[in-house]
């Protein structure tokens, strides 16, 4: 496999900042998100989901909005149910994705992590398109950033558990990590 990047539509969000100095880039974070909860977008550049990321969701539009209302919340990539993945944080910044988090004794994951939001659900099959993209854009990452190995690749219940449990049971770690071993 390619280390090329695969393709990405740039969609710059407002929510992210600069890691601290000298922080190397050394985990891969797998989220879902759906808005609202269970629907997905026919046209990912109109969807409350981008609207989310991009800071201007009207979350007077659904009724479950009503607590996301100030959130400032960003992944550095959503792939689509498609299979097409927007970039929304340059990787060298850091998105605002893990929230209160731990990774092998460390804290705040968003200063060391990747987040890779796949629009979709805990408990419904994720797409093969999204699986194809997933893993292409996490071997490009792999390649980007040795410390990323596949042990330093987890789901948000992984940082987060009891407070999070994406991306869920519908994900398919070991189809995942099989895939990639084979792609090295």
């Amino acid at each position: 496999m390619s280390a090329k990047p695969p393709a990405m539509l740039t969609r710059p969000s407002p929510h992210c900042d600069a890691r601290p100095e000298a922080e190397s880039i050394s985990l891969l974070v797998i989220h879902n998100i759906s808005l609202p909860a269970g629907q997905f977008a026919d046209i990912p550049e109109q969807s409350f989901v981008d609207a989310l990321f991009m800071g201007n969701l009207d979350c007077s539009a659904h009724s479950s909005f009503a607590g996301l209302q100030g959130l400032r919340v960003s992944a550095h990539c959503v792939i689509w149910r498609d299979g097409r993945i927007f970039n929304y944080v340059p990787f060298t910044q850091r998105a605002w994705h893990a929230g209160v988090s731990l990774f092998d004794g460390r804290e705040r994951c968003n200063d060391f992590s990747i987040g890779i939001e796949l629009e979709g659900t805990d408990n419904l099959p994720y797409t093969e398109q999204q699986y194809q993209s997933l893993i292409a854009l996490s071997y490009f990452l792999m390649q980007q950033h040795p410390a990323i190995t596949p042990d330093r690749i987890v789901g948000h219940c992984d940082i987060a558990p009891g407070r999070k449990t994406d991306p869920g049971l519908a994900f398919d770690w070991v189809r995942y990590r099989s895939a990639l071993k084979s792609a090295r």
